[in-house]
């Protein structure tokens, strides 16, 4: 059974920094694809980024160049260093493991696990 636990939410100002972490249990796929999605109230969730097992990493255009999706293999630990936040990135954070399928993208479809969320609150 695959869990994912996500840590690291909090309330920042404009200009502020945040790391988020999201450990995983039983997720032994060698070829995947492991995200970070956000749903502001009243706003469809959306990919922020996406990692896959060859490295390779796709932002979503709004948080190119402040934000930084990394992985941690033998800590079973997905990262988002976020920085420079803006009020704009206020949302619920997610977590997300694909089923193997061989496909990155930023697109929700395609994740079958996902955490519970941590919240994310930027002021102006």
């Amino acid at each position: 059974q695959v869990q994912l636990a996500e840590s690291g939410g909090g309330s920042v100002q404009a200009g502020g920094s945040l790391r988020l972490s999201c450990i995983d249990s039983g997720y032994r796929y060698s070829s995947y694809c492991r995200g970070w999605f956000r749903q502001a109230p009243g706003k469809e969730r959306e990919g922020v980024a996406v990692i896959d097992s060859d490295g390779g990493i796709k932002y979503a255009d709004s948080v190119k160049g402040r934000f930084t999706i990394s992985r941690d293999i033998a800590k079973n630990t997905l990262y988002l260093q976020m920085n420079s936040l803006k009020p704009e990135d206020t949302g619920m954070y997610y977590c997300a493991a694909d089923g193997g399928g061989g496909f990155c993208y930023t697109g929700a479809e395609l994740f079958e696990y996902w955490g519970q969320g941590t919240q994310v609150t930027v002021s102006s």
